[in-house]
Formats: structure tokens, C-alpha cells, sequence
């Protein structure tokens, strides 16, 4: 029986992941999980799976959760020392990275340090620490399995073939809600309309960077790291129908891609039982339903967020935590409805132009570069106000 840790517990990855729990309880028992602000979930979560551990944001939620399960409480931990104590928990073999954002750094650093597998849901990870955290996995001999639909495809598509033969990725997009507008419709564009992904149920930031393709762009770097090839290896088709997840490109002309329903049930499950394939009540994929699947493009001057982060990862070093940094906190200024939707990616611009990247040596330099960039994008924000 596998056990496991699931940072972002209340999550969509994390919800969907406990589901697959629950239909396989011979093979996974959950030991610790981790959660923000949605107490009531955790509270229900805790109640069903039963883990050792529970950690949340900070000691008044804490307070409030204790209370709240009375008897059925297990240790409730608090803040980034109970994250790190859950991610690094003597019972887990595995540990699913589902927090959103770079706060899932320093917890994923730490499973990986302390000896377990890691499925990655947390994408920021590797796009601020990219050469640390690879570095690290090395040194610990432990594995780390894509969990984005994305990297997943990918990863299986790698299968069975010499790394030395790839051409080059092909990562896919759906183009989220606006891959159809023109550059003067995103004008004024709205959060709720931003938020209205045509394919996916996902949280809102992811939501946000999906109508950006600032997620796309995270994913480019990601992949840089998860595969070892440079970004002008890596290319960007969109693709409306979600069905092809990712495709390999290889030297003499074949490409092998994986297909599917979109459901991250598939890429959680298969991340959580490698080498094996678990039976999921999931839908068929009927091609014949579907008539066409179509690809094109994206158009740069429309995602302009997608050119910034190829920037960022040719610029290198430091380059991508603030990139990464510059986003989460234009994200919420547009969510906060204090910039455009357009003003997302002139923000991260700026951040990226009054940085001077340099080499990353530690995590203290990369937690360095993610505050700078936090205050600069601030500070740019709060000039066009």
C-alpha cells in the first residue's frame, strides 16, 4: 500500500486525487494533508480518510479545526514549518505537490530532500528553481511524475524511445476562453469572463493564466527542466478540443502523442501507480463523436504573457522566479479588478525589464528574487493607479 501526502488537499488536483483514493483503498492511505482557507472541505476530507497530520495555514485556523473535529482531530500543524513537516512525514512514500504557486516551493524542496517520490502538480516549482530542484532529485534518488495533463503526455510519450532522438516537444493548449477574440476585444475584458474556462474546471489563478497562456509559458519551463531540452525545443500549438494532451516529436519525422477525455483523473492516476495503469470510471474517448481535432498557432501579440515566459527562460537564472512572481501578483490585481486584463502581462514586462537576473546558487536566492519580484510588480501596479 502506498501512502501518501497531498499538499493542496482542497485543491481541484487534490480533491480529485482523494477521489481516486477513495475507489482504491487497497493501495493508497493517506497519512497528511495540507489545505488554505476552506475548512469545511478539510474538516470532511480528514473525517473520510483519517490522517496523522493535518496543516493549514495559520494558528487560528488551526484552533478553529481542532474544535471544530473535537475527538476526531489528528495533529493539526500550522504555517510553513507545518507544511514542511507534512511534505517530509516519516509514513509517506509519496507526497502529490497541489498548491498553487510558489508557495508550494520550499514543501516540495523538502520531500524531495527527506527521500520521497513526488507526484508534481505545482509547476512553480520547477519554473523558480528549475536546476535546484533537479539537482536535488538526483542527490535523493527519488522520482518526481508530472501530474499536468501536459507534462504527463509527455512523459508517456517518451516512453520506449531514446532521448537522444527527440526533435523537439509539442506542449497543447485549449487557448482558454478568449483564443478566438481579437487583441482590442481583450480590452475590457472582465474576471468573470476571464474565469469561464470553455474546457477545464480549474482554480481561479490557474483559471486566469489559461485566458493569459502565462500557464503555457510556465509549463515551457517546466518542461525544460522535466526533459532536459532548451526552448527552442519545445513548442506551443493550441488545440480547442483538449483531447491531444501533448505530442513528442522525434528526428526521423514520427510523432507519438497521447490522447484522452479531459479529466486530470488520468495523468493523477497514472502519476500515483507508475509503471502500472489504474481502471478509472472515466468516459471513453470517442474520436468518431468528435469529427476534427484542430491546431494552430498562438498568436503572440495576443498572449503576450506565453513570449514573456520563453524570454524568461532564455534570460535564465533568476529570470523565471521573478517572471513567475510579476504573474501571481498581477493575477490578483486583475481578480481585485485594479488593473485590465491586458495590463497582466505589461506588468510582468516591466518586472522583467528592471531585473537583472543572476545565477541561482540556493533557494535563498530564488525566495529573494520571488519577494523582489512581488514588491516591483506592487510598485508597477500601484503607479498605473
Amino acid at each position: 500500500m502506498k501512502k501518501l501526502t497531498i499538499l493542496g488537499s482542497t485543491g481541484s488536483i487534490g480533491v480529485s486525487t482523494l477521489e481516486i483514493v477513495a475507489d482504491h483503498p487497497d493501495r493508497y492511505r493517506v497519512v497528511a494533508l495540507t489545505a488554505g482557507k476552506n475548512l469545511r472541505l478539510l474538516q470532511d476530507q480528514v473525517r473520510r480518510f483519517k490522517p496523522l497530520m493535518v496543516a493549514v495555514v495559520d494558528s487560528a485556523d488551526a484552533t478553529v479545526l481542532r474544535a471544530a473535529l473535537g475527538d476526531q482531530a489528528p495533529e493539526i500543524v500550522s504555517g510553513l514549518e507545518g507544511l514542511v513537516a507534512c511534505a517530509r512525514h516519516d509514513d509517506a512514500d509519496m507526497v502529490v505537490s497541489a498548491i498553487v504557486g510558489a508557495a508550494g516551493l520550499l514543501p516540495t524542496m523538502a520531500a524531495i530532500e527527506a527521500g520521497k517520490d513526488v507526484a508534481l502538480a505545482n509547476k512553480e516549482t520547477l519554473v523558480t528553481a528549475g536546476p535546484l530542484v533537479m539537482a536535488a532529485v538526483e542527490k535523493s534518488g527519488v522520482s518526481l511524475y508530472p501530474v499536468d495533463s501536459e507534462h504527463s503526455a509527455i512523459f508517456q510519450s517518451l516512453k520506449g524511445h531514446r532521448s537522444g532522438d527527440v526533435r523537439r516537444l509539442i506542449l497543447t493548449a485549449s487557448g482558454g476562453p478568449f483564443r478566438d477574440r481579437s487583441l482590442d476585444d481583450l480590452v475590457a475584458v472582465t474576471p468573470a469572463q476571464a474565469l469561464a474556462h470553455p474546457n477545464w474546471e480549474m482554480g481561479r489563478k490557474i483559471s486566469i493564466d489559461s485566458a493569459t497562456m502565462m500557464n503555457k509559458g510556465l509549463e515551457v519551463i517546466e518542461a525544460r527542466w522535466l526533459f532536459d531540452l532548451p526552448g527552442e525545443q519545445i513548442a506551443v500549438h493550441i488545440h480547442p478540443q483538449s483531447i491531444v494532451h501533448s505530442m513528442v516529436e522525434y528526428v526521423d519525422g514520427a510523432v507519438i502523442a497521447q490522447m484522452g477525455i479531459p479529466d486530470m483523473k488520468t495523468p493523477i492516476a497514472y502519476a500515483l501507480s507508475y509503471p502500472e495503469r489504474l481502471a478509472l470510471d472515466l468516459p471513453p474517448l470517442d474520436l468518431c463523436s468528435l469529427g476534427h481535432l484542430s491546431f494552430q498557432k498562438p498568436d503572440l501579440q495576443r498572449f503576450a504573457c506565453l513570449g514573456l515566459a520563453y524570454e524568461a527562460l532564455e534570460a535564465g537564472g533568476t529570470a523565471p522566479a521573478v517572471l513567475n512572481a510579476a504573474n501571481e501578483v498581477a493575477v490578483e490585481a486583475f481578480l481585485n479588478e485594479e488593473i485590465s486584463f491586458l495590463a497582466i502581462s505589461d506588468v510582468i514586462r516591466c518586472a522583467l525589464d528592471r531585473h537583472e537576473p543572476t545565477s541561482l546558487k540556493d533557494i535563498a536566492e530564488v525566495l529573494h528574487s520571488d519577494r523582489w519580484g512581488r514588491e516591483e510588480a506592487r510598485r508597477i501596479i500601484n503607479s498605473k493607479n
